[in-house]
């Protein structure tokens, strides 16, 4: 436990930070496993609109630097890949 003052307040503010970056990056994990509960269920219409509002989470997460810009690019390739190969079929 930290006794200076500053180190106290980096505390609280380090604890903010995390609980932050793991509800974004469970938000983001549970907006992807629909995506692809979509493709699997072969539903192209579902499989868009749930993946417009993934890269939107992936977007905000990137410039927030919450997850790295190139792990957000490509998980948006690999979805939006998933999705290119459901409507050609």
């Amino acid at each position: 436990m930290p006794n200076i003052a500053s180190a106290k307040k980096r505390l609280k503010q380090s604890l903010v930070r995390r609980a932050r970056n793991r509800a974004d990056k469970r938000q983001i994990k549970t907006q992807c496993k629909k995506v692809l509960t979509a493709v699997a269920q072969k539903s192209v219409e579902t499989a868009d609109a749930e993946f417009r509002t993934a890269a939107k989470l992936l977007d905000r997460a990137a410039a927030k630097r919450r997850i790295h810009p190139n792990a957000a690019a490509r998980t948006k390739s690999r979805l939006s890949a998933k999705i290119k190969q459901l409507k050609g079929k």
